[in-house]
């Protein structure tokens, strides 16, 4: 995988030894401590565990895309002015993909 521009939705930068290596990725870029979008997913899965003890858990992977997917989708598009090209663009998904998504979660 290649960089481009460091734009903040690059994922990997190359290190010192010229190597690929991936960076943290923060809900705010320009903030100078912010906490990575991964440690707040984490929170809310190790949450979900804990109210769910005396529960089995199921469907776990399912459960978490359905909360992360749509919202990001949602964003993306307000983010490309609801064009489906530049957001499909953005999220790095054929636009045939993005439009299958939306019709999934009702956003089409």
């Amino acid at each position: 995988m290649e960089t481009s521009d460091n734009s903040p939705t690059d994922r990997f930068d190359r290190g010192p030894s010229g190597q690929l290596e991936k960076r943290e990725t923060h809900l705010d870029p320009n903030a100078t401590h912010s906490i990575p979008l991964s440690a707040h997913v984490k929170q809310a899965i190790d949450l979900y565990f804990a109210q769910m003890k005396d529960h089995d858990v199921a469907n776990l992977y399912a459960i978490v895309m359905n909360e992360i997917e749509k919202p990001l989708l949602e964003s993306a598009l307000r983010h490309c002015g609801y064009n489906q090209t530049k957001a499909a663009k953005a999220l790095g998904l054929s636009r045939s993909t993005l439009r299958k998504k939306l019709e999934q979660y009702g956003l089409s």
